[in-house]
C-alpha cells in the first residue's frame, strides 16, 4: 500500500519515494521578444526553451531594453524554468580556411558569449564547423583558435559543441573529436557538450539498440558530466546515413520507443530535453503533451 508517496513493504518497512518533473523544452521564435517567447513558454506547458542567439540564416540580432529582460527574468524565475539554451546561427563556420567566412564566425560567438551571458541565459550550443576541404585536424585548429579568442573563463555561461551526423566536412560527428577540441582551449572549464539524438543515430551511434554502450563510450572518451543538454529529435534517415534530418518524436527510424529509453535513462534523465522537430508551437504544445503523458508526467525514485 502507499500514502502520499510513502509505500510499505510486506514488512511495513517504509520505502519513500520522490517525484521529479522531467525538464523538456522546445525551439521557440523571439520574434515578438523574449519576453514574450518566455510567456509562450508557460502556454505551453514546457519547462525550459531553446532560442537563436540572433538570425539563424544571417548576422543581425535584437537588442533588449532593461524592462524586457526583466520581464523576461521574472517570468523564468516564478514559473521554475530549467536552463535555457541559446543556439548560434547555421551561418557561422569556426572550421572555415575561408578568411571572411571564419572572420565573421570568430566575431559571432564573440559577441554572442557576451550577449547571451548578460542575459543570464545558462548555455550557448553550436555546430563547431565543415572544414570544407582542408581537413579535420586544420578545421579543429580553427575552432580552438575561434573558441580561445572568445572565451575569456569568466563568463558564467558554458559553450556547449554539439555532436553532429557528419554530413558532408562536418566535425563533431565522432567523440572524439570533441574531446580533441575542449582538450585543446585555453580555458575547457567553460566547454560542455549537446547531445542530439537525431544525429548521432545518423552518426552511427547505435541509441536504439545499444544506448547504454553509446553512453558508455562517450562516458570513456569525454566523461558523462560533460553532457549539459539534450537536443531530442527522430531522425527522417537510417541509421549511419551521415544525413541531417528532423523527424517529428515517433515519426522517423529513431522511434518512439527509443527517444523514451533516452529520456528515462539514469544517465540522462536529470538533463534538460530540447525539441527541435519539425513543427509550430501547437505541435510542440502537443509533442511535449505526449512526451509528459508517456513518461507518467513525473518519475517516482526510490530514496
Amino acid at each position: 500500500m502507499s500514502v502520499s508517496g510513502l509505500a510499505y513493504a510486506g514488512s511495513l518497512t517504509p520505502i519513500f519515494w520522490r517525484k521529479i518533473m522531467y525538464t523538456i523544452g522546445t525551439h521557440m521564435s523571439i520574434a515578438g521578444g523574449l519576453a514574450k517567447t518566455a510567456e509562450n513558454v508557460v502556454k505551453m506547458n514546457a519547462d525550459t526553451m531553446q532560442i537563436f542567439s540572433r538570425n539563424p540564416r544571417g548576422s543581425s540580432y535584437k537588442t533588449y531594453l532593461p524592462e524586457e529582460i526583466e520581464r523576461f527574468q521574472k517570468i523564468r524565475k516564478d514559473h521554475a524554468f530549467g536552463p535555457v539554451l541559446a543556439h548560434a546561427p547555421y551561418t557561422m563556420n569556426l572550421a572555415s580556411a575561408t578568411e571572411k567566412t571564419y572572420e565573421f564566425a570568430c566575431t559571432v560567438i564573440r559577441e554572442d558569449i557576451r550577449r547571451m551571458d548578460e542575459l543570464q541565459i545558462e548555455n550557448l550550443v553550436f555546430h563547431p564547423g565543415s572544414h570544407t576541404g582542408i581537413g579535420e585536424e586544420a578545421g579543429i585548429a580553427n575552432i580552438i583558435r575561434g573558441l580561445d579568442q572568445a572565451i575569456t573563463g569568466l563568463e558564467n555561461i558554458t559553450v556547449l559543441l554539439e555532436t553532429m551526423s557528419g554530413k558532408g566536412t562536418e566535425i563533431g560527428y565522432r567523440f572524439e573529436q570533441l574531446k580533441e577540441i575542449r582538450d585543446g582551449v585555453q580555458h575547457p572549464e567553460r566547454i560542455g557538450i549537446c547531445l542530439d539524438t537525431c544525429h548521432v543515430f545518423a552518426a552511427g551511434y547505435d541509441i536504439v539498440h545499444n544506448l547504454d554502450g553509446v553512453l558508455e563510450e562517450f562516458d570513456r572518451i569525454l566523461g558523462l558530466p560533460l553532457l549539459r543538454a539534450v537536443h531530442l529529435n527522430d531522425s527522417m534517415m537510417p541509421f549511419d546515413s551521415r544525413k541531417d534530418r528532423h523527424a517529428v518524436i515517433g515519426g522517423g527510424e529513431i522511434g518512439l520507443e527509443a527517444l523514451l529509453n533516452v529520456m528515462r535513462h539514469p544517465k540522462l534523465k536529470d538533463l534538460p530535453f530540447y525539441l527541435e522537430t519539425p513543427l509550430d508551437d501547437a505541435g510542440h504544445k502537443d509533442e511535449i503533451a505526449r512526451l509528459k503523458e508517456y513518461l507518467g508526467e513525473t518519475r517516482s525514485e526510490h530514496i
